[in-house]
């Protein structure tokens, strides 16, 4: 596997591998690599000639300074979990080569992008389309691969593709969850034993919704899954929204939308670490 950190080197090695009539893959990451996105990066390369892993950590996207300063950086362990994966470019720039200057772009899909984490972390999908648009940019790829776990970004990501008429398959990929249930995050390292400890109990009151949905409204099942979970000391629920899977506008009853998906964003522990996950109903 080849590690490259300027935009140059990277055009170049996919500039022959296109000529090549190779087809490529793309997983963008912000590097502290787990098993969900070895996942991702399997995938693209049974899928793809060419499997290209991005790991930068983009500050554009982090509206609180402190949650970047405090996000894991790993880059040895995750170019050697990308070389055993498989993966045959890693690109891992400097923040000056992705933002030599500021990028002053404005991106908006409401409501996509407006709502729970829109609402909740003002610019950060505005971030989150700036550097993703430069990457597909850079790259070209034929697909590119998202994880599941982060549903709202997957929707706003498919927006903002279609806008700037990017040719290329977003592939969503499905949640990886420890053996007792938590969503696999990079965001997991930063709990402390007794925190990770009570981090699942996330998951088991949102399966345990799906159950109580069956006989009840959809707002009731909002209160069912907020009271459970910040019934467990050391767990706060910052916005549970159940809404319609395509637009991720609110619904008011089971039958608004053909698919209905719970987004929640709980905040665990003292510090606190912020973690997200969703279900299907």
């Amino acid at each position: 596997m080849k590690t490259i950190h300027t935009i140059q080197e990277l055009k170049a090695e996919l500039s022959a591998a296109r000529a090549a009539g190779k087809t490529i893959g793309l997983v963008p990451t912000m590097g502290a690599l787990h098993a969900g996105h070895a996942s991702l990066v399997r995938r693209s390369v049974a899928e793809n000639d060419v499997t290209v892993v991005s790991i930068f950590l983009n500050p554009t996207q982090f509206n609180d300074p402190r949650d970047l300063e405090r996000y894991p950086r790993t880059l040895e362990a995750d170019c050697a979990l990308l070389t055993e994966c498989g993966a045959q470019i890693a690109f891992a720039p400097s923040v000056a080569e992705i933002y030599p200057e500021p990028d002053t772009r404005h991106f908006s899909y409401p409501p996509t992008d407006a709502v729970m984490e829109g609402a909740m972390r003002p610019g950060h999908f505005n971030g989150v389309c700036q550097i993703v648009s430069k990457l597909f940019s850079y790259v070209e790829p034929d697909r590119g691969y998202f994880g599941e776990k982060d549903f709202q970004q997957i929707a706003v990501i498919r927006r903002m593709a279609a806008d700037l008429g990017f040719k290329l398959q977003i592939i969503p990929c499905p949640v990886v969850r420890e053996a007792d249930g938590l969503a696999m995050s990079s965001r997991n390292t930063l709990l402390a034993p007794d925190e990770r400890a009570i981090a699942p109990q996330i998951y088991a009151a949102l399966c345990a919704s799906r159950d109580f949905a069956r006989t009840h409204s959809v707002a009731l099942t909002r209160e069912y899954v907020e009271a459970r979970i910040n019934a467990v000391p050391g767990l706060r629920v910052e916005y549970y929204s159940i809404v319609d899977a395509d637009t991720l506008a609110d619904v008011n009853a089971w039958t608004d939308a053909p698919a209905v998906v719970g987004c929640i964003t709980v905040y665990c522990g003292k510090k606190p670490i912020r973690l997200i996950d969703h279900i299907h109903y």
